[in-house]
């Protein structure tokens, strides 16, 4: 199955939950909580307010080395949206990519789709645990802060 096809199909049109796509085409569910939807929600409106020259926005399709993610929350620069529109999935990732951690989230897992979305271009990739701490990566490693986006904190309230 590719994602074109997820997409037009209308028995997954009304899902109360997030799916993706793994490396075998077969559909990956993962049921998210009211906090994971909230610091999805506050970490949008952080990037949004700190970031304006951008676009933040939460669930975004990214093809990756095994097959499409979906991303809780991206920050795209301008020309990042010129080169990509909103062709769906993108084929390279955004600038800073986020994933929001929930109980049903491997650790594994997490650093699985870290390294795919560098693979694709991120520049960063932030982890946001389940208590709202964030935790900052660039290819090279872990960082103290977001270098892209100064000042943005380290731990977000839902």
């Amino acid at each position: 199955m590719n994602w074109s096809s997820v997409i037009d199909d209308p028995l997954l049109a009304d899902l109360p939950f997030k799916i993706e796509l793994n490396e075998w085409g077969k559909i990956e569910m993962t049921p998210a909580s009211n906090l994971h939807g909230m610091l999805q929600t506050a970490i949008a409106f952080l990037l949004k307010e700190k970031m304006p020259s951008g676009k933040a926005f939460v669930e975004c399709s990214i093809q990756t080395s095994k097959n499409v993610k979906v991303a809780d929350v991206v920050w795209c620069s301008t020309a990042f949206l010129q080169r990509h529109g909103t062709i769906t999935p993108y084929p390279a990732a955004p600038e800073i990519v986020v994933e929001v951690a929930s109980p049903n989230n491997l650790l594994a897992e997490l650093v699985d789709k870290r390294l795919l979305y560098f693979e694709q271009g991120a520049q960063e990739v932030w982890l946001c645990e389940d208590s709202g701490a964030m935790l900052f990566y660039r290819p090279d490693g872990k960082l103290a802060q977001s270098v892209l986006c100064p000042g943005f904190p380290q731990t977000v309230d839902a």
